[in-house]
């Protein structure tokens, strides 16, 4: 993921998390093309960052290798706005003479794209390929639906907790090692230090919350056969969303402040000097850097229920698909590999900061920039994913989860009623999605 640009634009936190399209497109009743040339050239629709340049360099150089590789073939890459990518992809599911060969696309929205009939199924070439099997499971569990994979994982963003070292030092504490310490320790530091957020969380920031949940063995759903049913309000998810919802009141984030903001409101808090602690990813580092603390804060792994565990992060991430309408297949996978490959990964860390879904590559990242040994050992403690299903597009564009923290936080609902409530929307989109 991109550290230091992503991140300067105040939009894009959670699209870093996993971009997810706010619907789906009409499937397409195209049942894929019908040649595979292999000559001409290839459209590739990549997104733009807000400093793309270093971007655009590492891809030319995957280009170039690509080319001296297929003599006959080219390739055009453009560079679309993340903003405007659900229309433009619908459309060129809907448009295949139009449509580019390869495009990248977050990684919550494999399966609703899979469903809309847009990306070819290339599970064969997937498993013939040498440097797919270091690929870390939940990055190929974020192109598998019904256990056909349909793209190559490209990058992985998870988060980690973010602490003020001044602060801790100041009132001699130390990073909380289990969630019970961090709730303790956040609203230790809010009765000695009332101008901050002891942790500042957001009623908006789905992924921050998520690994409360899952650390409490909680699930946000269970599927079977293809189909999801919602597990938010199981026993274990409430302990859970109880933790998070703790979290909001004067003695730490004051709801009426904070129940509204997102995961790009609680970086920036922290950023700014306003919070003692915050629950950001790999890709804030820059904003940190940029911020009032730079020098002054450090970060761990996000911990879990027992001393020394780390909660289960979510894998956010993008990846590159081939789509089903391309009429170079052939080469568009083997374009796929080079620029979803391990030395594209690598450059791709060194220029923009994106962590690599390599386990090796990202071991050699690790070396290189200190920073990313709490992100990188977050991924290695066990990740988590949305599930594979078109309804969570759905369910993540109508902000079910969002609203249930906000019920709770705002006393309108107690969290067994708040969440059975989330639970038959999630259902309800379930249900819909097939």
């Amino acid at each position: 993921m991109k550290l230091p640009a992503r991140i300067a634009a105040p939009v894009t936190a959670l699209a870093l998390a996993g971009l997810t399209a706010t619907g789906c497109a009409p499937q397409t009743s195209d049942a894929g093309a019908r040649t595979d040339d292999r000559s001409g050239t290839l459209r590739v629709w990549l997104f733009q960052e807000v400093n793309n340049k270093p971007k655009e360099q590492v891809v030319e150089e995957a280009v170039a290798s690509f080319r001296a590789e297929h003599k006959d073939a080219d390739v055009k890459v453009e560079y679309i706005p993340v903003e405007t990518r659900a229309q433009r992809i619908k459309a060129a599911f809907n448009d295949p003479g139009s449509a580019p060969d390869l495009i990248e696309y977050g990684n919550t929205d494999t399966a609703g794209y899979v469903k809309d009939g847009g990306l070819a199924d290339i599970t064969g070439e997937f498993g013939a390929w040498a440097e797919a099997k270091d690929a870390d499971p939940t990055a190929k569990e974020s192109v598998t639906v019904d256990g056909k994979v349909y793209g190559a994982p490209f990058f992985v963003g998870v988060r980690a907790l973010y602490y003020r070292t001044d602060v801790f030092e100041e009132l001699g504490i130390r990073p909380p090692k289990t969630q019970a310490e961090l709730v303790s320790t956040a609203k230790k530091v809010r009765k000695a230090r009332p101008e901050l957020y002891g942790l500042a969380v957001g009623g908006a920031y789905t992924y921050g919350a998520m690994p409360f949940l899952w650390a409490n063995g909680g699930e946000l759903a269970t599927g079977s056969g293809g189909t999801y049913k919602a597990a938010v309000n199981s026993p274990q998810a409430l302990e859970g969303i109880k933790a998070y919802t703790s979290l909001f009141g004067d003695d730490n984030c004051p709801a009426a402040k904070c129940a509204s903001m997102g995961g790009n409101a609680t970086v920036t808090a922290f950023a700014s000097g306003k919070a003692a602690m915050a629950i950001g990813g790999d890709f804030s580092h820059a904003a940190v850097e940029a911020g009032k603390v730079k020098g002054k804060y450090a970060v761990v792994p996000l911990p879990g229920v027992t001393t020394g565990s780390i909660a289960p992060a979510f894998a956010g991430g993008n990846n590159i698909g081939v789509l089903k309408s391309s009429s170079h297949r052939t080469l568009a996978v083997d374009l796929m590999k080079s620029l979803a490959g391990k030395d594209t990964q690598g450059k791709l860390f060194d220029a923009m900061g994106f962590l690599p879904t390599y386990t090796d590559v990202r071991a050699r990242a690790a070396t290189k920039e200190p920073f990313v040994k709490p992100f990188i050992d977050t991924l290695a403690a066990g990740t988590k994913f949305v599930p594979a299903s078109p309804g969570w597009g759905r369910i993540d564009a109508s902000l079910v989860l969002p609203t249930m923290f906000q019920e709770i936080v705002s006393g309108r609902k107690d969290a067994a009623t708040a969440a059975d409530d989330a639970a038959k929307k999630m259902d309800a989109a379930f249900a819909s999605a097939g």
